[in-house]
């Protein structure tokens, strides 16, 4: 067991099942399934979960009256036997990983977009259900919008107020499907009360209504769920561990959950016969508050709510687990754990970014542990019913539960680029076991994901696990060391992967040096090679002193953190007060707000309608969000015509143009591959592929899917 984590890598227990530690996945939908029954991808996506030391895997939430109820073609059904063999093989799978594995319940109420397509009334406590705002949607393409509506096959929702004998059904059918569950060797079941499906709108003071036995008081509101955990514990028996997931916490609709009014009702279901209670939290406008719940953008967003729900429990008396949840790193999951504020600890994308997470920890810590950069490339494929992706992760629902293949023959592979297809590559290459060396030619690795780190701190942390494992693995690191083609072909190798990223161009905006008073003009890479020193040359019409601040803070090696340039750049930055961002796609809107954040006033001009793409959506909408909030002025189908003294014109439209002040423009546009050294290498014979933006402009998840799938093939 681990020192620096002997609470979360302690044995514990949930009602008669004893788990190695304390670390559960929550239920994450793969939607891999075929008409209803697991499939042999899914099962090995959980076992590989297991294999990697987890303690308890629950799989993504399935439908208990299932195509009835049920959010996804592709999830889990439990009301028909013919699903229980499928069941018995994730259990065997999971038991000989040494893992155990729970499945949860659900009926998704006014969420089940299958009964959407199909034209059914979908069951509510109450009408009218809260309206939504749908204006975030204006940031979506075309495309992601048909996707959108893949589910509900484009069909608007219509509701019902659940009668005595709907609920009776229910109920009913809650507990067929443990029935089922249980006799398939399943470990746990866990009862989805949270999240908008319906249970949880039954719970909810925001969305029950109802003045019957089924609503008003808290226990009346709470009936329903009660009496599912009744009828399961009526067919699973009395020692068989049962979980229930509810809300702590309700953004929407008005007068929502609260972590008091969840403390209650956790009681009440601990009577009822729960073993544990699994606090999450939701928003009733995805769209607007997605990221505030169920899936937190803020560390351990859910603290204080899961730690609220166990004095509950414990003063009454109760015994009952408390499983916390919310975005939860090693670090503070331990010290929850520690001060008695739950029992055991979701980490959900992070499991999905690393399936060992747990044996890295056992085996010395975090610096093992691929981290989750919070991007939410993840989750966005459950928007569109696919299958969900990770961005650092290649491997994700690709068979995780194997080792990487050896390679037949044992090759030279030089990499030039040390960015993250770069280092994928090189990770990979030298995983299965190939003779690797990385040139890089900057001063430090990273490439653009590391000055994004200064956006997005999120990202910083991945670079250095990638670091770490090119050092762990024995690759020879060469950084300041830029490669031409006769140092190349010095170094013999035997296939060159060239991930040497994009040019970044001003995309025709170009100062008129005879224009008085112009704004200095700087494309993405000149900002970086100012900022982080990399470079010889400094920033278009920056200053000679700025540069020379910027040389002495590379010679005291304060350039080699981005935290540490986060904190600089609070109190000087390269730039005057004013300032347009030409371009709001992914990079031009988080570099917008990082200005606005410390104190400049910027305006974005971007060509399209849509903002922020090509961010997962629910990334999307908070950075939209938050660039309004800081006073980011954006414009919308618009473009630069010229650069003029004080400013630049800018055409929105059809509209007349009108002059934008600024003091400096920066382009986060015109972003394109840079394959001119692997063209060059190939057309002199030697055998060459091409990751990352070399190739095509993919952000972290192209860079590292691409890097990782090109060493595989090696």
């Amino acid at each position: 067991m681990s020192g620096t984590f002997r609470h979360l890598l302690a044995p514990g227990a949930i009602g008669s099942l004893t788990l190695p530690n304390r670390v559960v996945m929550p239920a994450m939908d793969m939607n891999l399934c075929d008409d209803g029954s697991l499939t042999p991808a899914e099962v090995d996506h959980y076992a590989a979960r297991a294999r990697g030391g987890t303690g308890l895997v629950i799989t993504g939430t399935g439908a208990v009256s299932w195509p009835e109820g049920a959010a996804s073609l592709h999830q889990p059904g439990f009301a028909d036997d013919r699903h229980i063999p499928a069941m018995a093989a994730l259990a065997e799978a999971v038991h000989v990983e040494g893992g155990r594995v729970a499945m949860q319940l659900c009926h998704h109420g006014k969420v089940a977009t299958v009964d959407m397509a199909a034209g059914r009334d979908l069951l509510v406590p109450s009408v009218p259900v809260p309206p939504m705002d749908l204006s975030t949607l204006g940031d979506c393409t075309p495309d992601e919008l048909m996707a959108l509506a893949t589910a509900s096959g484009g069909r608007p929702p219509t509701y019902r107020p659940a009668t005595d004998e709907d609920l009776e059904g229910v109920v009913a059918a809650f507990a067929d499907a443990a029935r089922r569950v249980a006799a398939a060797g399943i470990d746990a079941i866990e009862i989805h009360a949270a999240h908008g499906y319906l249970l949880s709108t039954f719970l909810s003071p925001g969305y029950n209504r109802r003045t019957d036995g089924w609503g008003g008081s808290t226990e009346g509101r709470a009936r329903l769920t009660c009496e599912v955990i009744g009828a399961v514990r009526a067919v699973v028996g009395p020692g068989y561990p049962v979980l229930v997931r509810i809300n702590g916490l309700e953004f929407g609709p008005e007068g929502g959950m609260t972590a008091e009014e969840a403390a209650a009702v956790a009681v009440l279901l601990a009577e009822a016969g729960a073993d544990a209670i699994h606090v999450s939290a939701n928003a009733h406008d995805p769209f607007a508050n997605f990221t505030a719940g169920p899936l937190p953008d803020t560390v351990a967003a859910y603290r204080p709510v899961a730690a609220t729900v166990t004095r509950a429990l414990r003063s009454a008396g109760h015994t009952t687990a408390v499983i916390a949840v919310g975005r939860l790193l090693p670090e503070v999951a331990e010290e929850m754990l520690a001060a008695g504020e739950c029992d055991f600890v979701s980490m959900g994308r992070q499991l999905l970014a690393d399936p060992d997470l747990v044996n890295h920890l056992a085996a010395g810590g975090t610096a093992a542990v691929r981290p989750c950069i919070n991007c939410y490339v993840c989750v966005e494929k459950n928007f569109f019913d696919a299958t969900p992706c990770c961005a650092v992760n290649a491997r994700l629902g690709r068979g995780e539960r194997h080792d990487l293949p050896a390679a037949d023959v044992r090759r030279r592979v030089v990499v030039i680029g040390g960015g993250p297809a770069g280092m994928e590559a090189a990770r990979v290459a030298a995983l299965r076991g190939h003779d690797v060396s990385l040139h890089e030619a900057s001063a430090h690795l990273g490439g653009t994901a590391r000055f994004s780190a200064l956006t997005t701190p999120a990202n910083e942390p991945f670079v250095t696990w990638l670091a770490g494992q090119l050092d762990t693995l024995g690759v020879a690191v060469h950084t300041g060391q830029p490669l031409d083609v006769a140092a190349v072909n010095r170094l013999s190798p035997d296939v060159v992967v060239v991930a040497t990223g994009a040019r970044r161009t001003n995309a025709g905006v170009v100062a008129d040096p005879n224009v008085v008073s112009a704004p200095r003009v700087h494309t993405g890479d000149d900002l970086r090679s100012l900022i982080t020193g990399d470079a010889t040359r400094g920033a278009n019409g920056v200053g000679a002193a700025a540069r020379l601040a910027v040389g002495i803070a590379g010679r005291l090696g304060l350039l080699n953190s981005p935290a540490w340039l986060r904190r600089w750049s609070r109190w000087w930055l390269p730039l005057g007060r004013r300032v347009v961002v030409v371009g709001g796609g992914l990079v031009g809107l988080e570099l917008a707000t990082f200005l606005a954040e410390r104190g400049r006033h910027v305006t974005v001009v971007e060509a399209g309608r849509q903002l922020g793409v090509p961010m997962a959506l629910p990334r999307r909408w908070r950075s939209v969000r938050h660039a309004n909030h800081e006073g980011v002025t954006m414009l919308r189908d618009s473009e630069v015509l010229d650069v003029v003294s004080g400013g630049v014109r800018v055409r929105t439209g059809g509209d007349e143009p009108v002059v934008v002040g600024c003091d400096d423009v920066v382009v986060a546009a015109g972003v394109e591959p840079d394959g001119s050294l692997a063209a060059t290498l190939m057309a002199l014979g030697v055998e060459t592929v091409v990751v990352g933006d070399a190739n095509a402009v993919g952000y972290i998840e192209g860079a590292v899917r691409s890097g990782h799938d090109v060493a595989v093939a090696l």
